[in-house]
C-alpha cells in the first residue's frame, strides 16, 4: 500500500514539472517561408494592383486578364486558399463550377466572364474597387502570415524532437552511427536482427520511432511529443504507449523510451498515470537536463 502511495507522489511530482511551451523564436511564425511566397507572386500582384480603385473594375479585369493571364494565379492567395482549383456552386445550388487558377484561360470572352463573376461574387472587386487595401503586396504577405500559423502545429512537435536529438548529441552518439532518426520497425530488424514480431501489429500499419539508439547491449527505440494543450489524442497515445512498453517487456535487447512534456497532460493526468506505473523508461524535459539520456543508455 506505501508503494503505491510513494508511486502516486512520485507521478505527480513529475507532472508538476510539465512546461507550459517549449516554443521557441522561429515557432510563431516562418517569416522567410512568407516573405520567399510572396516574391515570387510579387510581380503578379503589382500588376493587379492597377485595379484598386476602379470605376469599371469588371471591364478593367477582363481587359487585365486577356494581357497578362499569369495574374490569375494570385487569385486563391488574395482567399487564403493553397490550391490553384477552386469550386463554387452558383446561388440556385444548380451548377458546380471549377475555376483553375494555376491555367491560363482561353482566350474567350465566355471565359473571362466567369472569371470577372467569380471575382465579383467573392468579394474580391469589392476588395479592390472600394479602397478596402491600398496594396496587394502588403495585403498577401498578411495572407500568408495567417495561413504560416496552422503551421505552428507541425513545429511544435519538430521543437520536441529537436531537443531530444540535442541531448542525444550531448551524450556523445553520432548520427548514422550510434544513434538513427525515424526508424521503422523492419529497418531495425534489417540493422540488427532483433525480432520484433511482439510489436510488429499484425502487418497493419508498421510502427516507426522518432529516434533510436544503439549502444553495445542494447537497442532504444524512442518517442517523443509535446501537448501544450489537451484533447482526445493524449488518451489515445498514453494508452497505446501503455501497450507497446508491455510488449516491448518481453524482447531482449530492445528498450521502449517516452520522452513527453507539456501542461496539456494535465487533462488526461489519469491515463498518463497508468502508462508512468507500467513503463520503466517515460521522461519529460526536466529529466533531459538531468543527465537521464547518460544515465539509461548504456
Amino acid at each position: 500500500m506505501e508503494g503505491e502511495v510513494d508511486m502516486a507522489r512520485s507521478f505527480n511530482t513529475w507532472l508538476a514539472g510539465f512546461r507550459a511551451s517549449i516554443a521557441d523564436y522561429g515557432y510563431y511564425i516562418d517569416f522567410d517561408k512568407v516573405h520567399r511566397n510572396v516574391d515570387g507572386i510579387k510581380v503578379e500582384l503589382n500588376i493587379l494592383n492597377s485595379l484598386i480603385g476602379s470605376k469599371n473594375i469588371r471591364e478593367d479585369f477582363k481587359a487585365l486578364i486577356n494581357k497578362y493571364p499569369e495574374v490569375l494565379k494570385c487569385i486563391p492567395l488574395l482567399l487564403a486558399v493553397r490550391a490553384n482549383e477552386i469550386y463554387c456552386q452558383d446561388e440556385n445550388g444548380g451548377h458546380l463550377y471549377q475555376f483553375d487558377f494555376g491555367k491560363y484561360p482561353p482566350n474567350s470572352h465566355i471565359y473571362y466572364e466567369r472569371y470577372a463573376y467569380f471575382m465579383e461574387h467573392t468579394g474580391l472587386f469589392d476588395l479592390l474597387e472600394n479602397h478596402i487595401i491600398n496594396n496587394l503586396v502588403d495585403y498577401a504577405t498578411g495572407v500568408e502570415t495567417g495561413l504560416d500559423s496552422n503551421g505552428r502545429k507541425n513545429r511544435g512537435g519538430h521543437l520536441m524532437e529537436d531537443l531530444v536529438e540535442n541531448f542525444i548529441k550531448k551524450a556523445g552518439f553520432v548520427k548514422g552511427k550510434t544513434y538513427f532518426k525515424e526508424m521503422y520497425i523492419h529497418q531495425i530488424t534489417a540493422e540488427w536482427g532483433t525480432d520484433l514480431s511482439a510489436i510488429s501489429n499484425q502487418g497493419k500499419m508498421e510502427k516507426r520511432f522518432d529516434f533510436v539508439v544503439k549502444t553495445p547491449t542494447m537497442i532504444y527505440a524512442i518517442e517523443t511529443n509535446f501537448y501544450g494543450s489537451g484533447g482526445s489524442k493524449l488518451n489515445e497515445t498514453a494508452r497505446s504507449y501503455k501497450t507497446l512498453a508491455m510488449e516491448t517487456d518481453t524482447i531482449n535487447g530492445f528498450t521502449f523510451v517516452w520522452f513527453t512534456d507539456g501542461k496539456g497532460w494535465n487533462s488526461a493526468r489519469n491515463n498518463l498515470e497508468e502508462t508512468f506505473d507500467v513503463m520503466d523508461h517515460i521522461y519529460n524535459i526536466k529529466d533531459l537536463e538531468d543527465g537521464i539520456i547518460s544515465e539509461v543508455f548504456k
